[in-house]
C-alpha cells in the first residue's frame, strides 16, 4: 500500500508503539486528531472505540459478523455453519463486552470473552469468538494500513499452495475427495467388496488426474474397524494424505490407527483451541494439522496452534469450507506463519466481495495486501443472501434404519 510521505515518517517513528499495539498488549492513547479520516488508516495515537456489532446468517448457513466504530473502520469475520442461529445469537451477548472499547488489543479480548466464559471451549463458544477475532483483526490491520499478517511478524511466504478443482487455467494440482463406492460405508465392518470398490475408484481418479495429488477425506464417517482395512486397502497407490479417518472424539483410537500406515494422517476440523490440538500432537495421532479459522479460535488461535505443531514438525493446512472471511483469513495465517503446507478451497472464487482476491496462478493463490484482512464485502450482496439456514438432518443407515455419521 502506498503511504504520503509524511505518513511513512510517522510509521518509522512508531514502530515500537505500533508493534505493542498489535499484539494486543496495549491499546496506545492519545487525543484525536482533527483531520482523522473516517474509515482510513488512522495514527497509533488516535483513540477509536467499538460501537456496533452485527451478526448475518445466510440461506446457505455461513454466518457473518460486522463490528463496526467510530472512526468508520469496519471489520468482518466468519462463525460455524453447522449451528448457524446459535453462533449469531451468541455473538451478540458479547456486544455488551466490546462496545465501547478499543478493537486493537485484539488478544486482550480474545483472553476476555474466552476466559469469561465459565464453560469455555466448543465448537459454538469458540466460534463465537473466532469470528470476532476475524473482525477484530481486520479493524486492527485497516486501522494502520497494512494487511493482518504483517501485524503479526510476516510475510513468510508471497503466496499460498491451493488445493481444489485441478484446473489447466489457474494451475491447481491438487485436490481431495471422499472414499468414492456405489454407497456410503454405513457399516461398523465394510466387506472386500466395499473396500475393494474404494481402491478401485481411487487408482481410476489417479488416472484420470496424472501428476495431481489427491487427499483422501473419510469426514469422521467411517469406523475404525473399516478404516483399518481400507488405510491399508490404500496404501499402495499412496494417497496424499488421509483425512479424519474417524471421529476425533476418542484420540487414542485415531493414534492407534496412525500407527499402522506410513501415509500421513490428517485431522483438526471438528477440534478447537490449543488444547484439543495438544493431545492429538502429543499423542501422534496425526501429522497434518487442519485447524478451521471459523471456530478453532480464529486469526489470533491458529497462529498459536502453528507454533505448536511446529515444535513436531507438523504443517498446518487450514480447514475452509465456508465464506470469503474464512478464506481471507485462512490466507492471513499462511502468510505468517513458517509450518504452512496447503489452503483447502483456496481457489474458491466469492461473490460476496466487492472486488475478487488475487487470481491463482500455477496453483498458488497470492497473499492479499490490503488492509486488514484484504477483502471488501458487498454488503447488498450479503444482504440479498440473508435468510433461515439450510437444514443439517441425520442420516440412516437405508438396510436398518439405523442412524449413522456424517
Amino acid at each position: 500500500m502506498n503511504f504520503t510521505k509524511s505518513r511513512r515518517k510517522f510509521f518509522r517513528n512508531t514502530t515500537t508503539s505500533l508493534v505493542a499495539g498489535a499484539f494486543g498488549l496495549n491499546a496506545l492513547k492519545g487525543e484525536p486528531k482533527e483531520d482523522l479520516k473516517k474509515g482510513g488508516p488512522i495514527d497509533p495515537n488516535d483513540k477509536i472505540k467499538i460501537t456496533k456489532l452485527e451478526t448475518f446468517v445466510l440461506k446457505n448457513s455461513w454466518v457473518f459478523v460486522k463490528i463496526s466504530t467510530d472512526a468508520g473502520i469496519v471489520g468482518w469475520g466468519e462463525m460455524l455453519k453447522d449451528d448457524a442461529k446459535a453462533c449469531a445469537a451468541g455473538a451478540m451477548e458479547v456486544a455488551d463486552y466490546l462496545v465501547g472499547k478499543d478493537p486493537r488489543p485484539v488478544v486482550h479480548h480474545w483472553q476476555a470473552i474466552h476466559r469469561a466464559a465459565f464453560y469455555k471451549g466448543g465448537p459454538i463458544k469458540t466460534a463465537i469468538l473466532s469470528g470476532i477475532d476475524q473482525a477484530l483483526w481486520d479493524i486492527t490491520g485497516k486501522c494502520y494500513g497494512v494487511p493482518v499478517y504483517k501485524l503479526l511478524g510476516g510475510p513468510t511466504r508471497e503466496r499460498a499452495f491451493v488445493y481444489g478443482t485441478p484446473n489447466e487455467k489457474t494451475g491447481v494440482k491438487a485436490m481431495k475427495v471422499g472414499p468414492q463406492a456405489s454407497r456410503k460405508a454405513f457399516k461398523y465392518t465394510e466387506g472386500k467388496l466395499f473396500v475393494g470398490e474404494v481402491v478401485e475408484r481411487f487408482a481410476a481418479l489417479q488416472k484420470q488426474h496424472p501428476g495431481v495429488d489427491i487427499g483422501l477425506d473419510f469426514h469422521g464417517a467411517v469406523q475404525p474397524t473399516t478404516a483399518s482395512l481400507l488405510i491399508k486397502a490404500l496404501e499402495p497407490l499412496q494417497p496424499w494424505f488421509y483425512e479424519e479417518i474417524i471421529q476425533p472424539l476418542n484420540v487414542d483410537v485415531m493414534a492407534e490407527l496412525a500407527k499402522k500406515t506410513h501415509i500421513p494422517i490428517a485431522t483438526g476440523e471438528r477440534i478447537f483451541t490449543k488444547w484439543g490440538f495438544r493431545e492429538i500432537l502429543e499423542k501422534n495421532a496425526a501429522m497434518i494439522l487442519q485447524p478451521d479459522v471459523n471456530y478453532a479460535g480464529g486469526i489470533t488461535e491458529l497462529r498459536v496452534i502453528a507454533g505448536m505443531a511446529e515444535a513436531y514438525y507438523a504443517p498446518i493446512a487450514p480447514h475452509n469450507p465456508n465464506g470469503p472471511c474464512s478464506l481471507a483469513a485462512s490466507l492471513q495465517v499462511a502468510a505468517c506463519i513458517p509450518n504452512f503446507m496447503v489452503q483447502e478451497r483456496g481457489d474458491r472464487e466469492h461473490e460476496l466481495l466487492a472486488k475478487p482476491l488475487p487470481a491463482v496462478v500455477d496453483g498458488y493463490r497470492p497473499i492479499p495486501t490490503d488492509p486488514g484482512l484484504g477483502i471488501t464485502i458487498d454488503e447488498n450482496k450479503l444482504m440479498d443472501e440473508v435468510g433461515e439456514p439450510r437444514e443439517y438432518p441425520p442420516f440412516y443407515d437405508p438396510d436398518d434404519g439405523s442412524v449413522v455419521d456424517w
